[in-house]
């Protein structure tokens, strides 16, 4: 996405933190280092060689403008693929990927094989994968990058309110993103507030609850309900509901039909009783390890 304005935003958003606002008619949320990014894009976990390259042609072609992507996931070389074929300018395109703690004890090989992988100029965005030795290091490995224009903006993955308060003295720059996991049955109800009233953007993983949980997700009552009532899925329900609360939703898919439809989540809002419906299926069921 083009950048909004270029200056150092770190004592900015020390003094100004606010909670991020998404603008549904943009379709953006600006993140606290002025750059714009959708609220809605799609994970690329598990995708990988042709069918990943097939996904993300797929993702353009439906206006998807929000990539995720990891160097543990082993498809960075065909997202770079497949956004140079897609004829989509660069710029509009916003691209999030992350380095693995087994790779903070070199953090600037680490950032240059993304690069060189990706092969699209520059990296919107770039997170550290999870907490690990070394962390603050390649954090600030990442900073000297920001400076340099090739990565835009930098976050964390799998942090928590623990972390985040011991992580973040020892680094200059306020992370534009938290990646957790978040869906109906796992809510983060403290996490989700607490990062946002910092002004860091919450994004959420495993939005249908993961391997093994999705059918029970999509298929629980409450959901249905409210999704027959807007004449939507339950999975564009679920979208919809982290977009009114602020957090990024990257759903993952291989389907054509689906990614789709994971895009068709502004027409219908929510009601505040809808919203605490939902809520109230939070069970603090987490489904990974991270």
């Amino acid at each position: 996405m083009k950048e909004v304005n270029n200056q150092n935003y770190t004592e900015q958003n020390q003094d100004m933190a606010q909670a991020p606002v998404f603008n549904f008619e943009t379709r953006t949320v600006t993140l606290n280092s002025d750059y714009e990014m959708p609220p809605n894009g799609i994970g690329t976990y598990s995708l990988t060689g042709d069918e990943c390259y097939n996904s993300i042609i797929s993702a353009l072609n439906s206006g998807v403008r929000l990539i995720d992507t990891a160097y543990m996931y082993h498809n960075e070389e065909e997202i770079g693929r497949a956004i140079r074929d897609s004829g989509v300018p660069r710029e509009e395109i916003f691209v999030i990927t992350k380095i693995y703690p087994t790779q903070f004890n070199d953090p600037e090989s680490a950032i240059e094989m993304s690069l060189e992988k990706l092969d699209i100029g520059y990296i919107d965005m770039m997170l550290l994968h999870h907490p690990g030795d070394g962390d603050v290091e390649a954090y600030k490995a990442m900073e000297k990058y920001v400076e340099q224009g090739l990565i835009h903006s930098i976050g964390l993955s799998n942090w928590y309110i623990e972390e985040l308060d011991e992580f973040l003295p020892q680094v200059d720059t306020v992370p534009a993103l938290v990646q957790n996991e978040i869906h109906p049955y796992y809510q983060e109800l403290e996490v989700v507030p607490y990062i946002q009233s910092k002004g860091i953007v919450m994004q959420g993983w495993y939005p249908f609850g993961g391997r093994g949980h999705t059918s029970e997700l999509l298929n629980d009552e409450t959901i249905i309900e409210i999704a027959n009532s807007h004449n939507v899925t339950a999975a564009q329900v679920i979208l919809r509901w982290n977009l009114q609360r602020g957090v990024v939703v990257i759903p993952g898919s291989s389907n054509p039909d689906h990614i789709k439809e994971n895009t068709e989540i502004y027409h219908f809002e929510l009601t505040d009783e809808e919203m605490q419906k939902i809520e109230s299926l939070n069970r603090d069921e987490k489904h990974d390890w991270y």
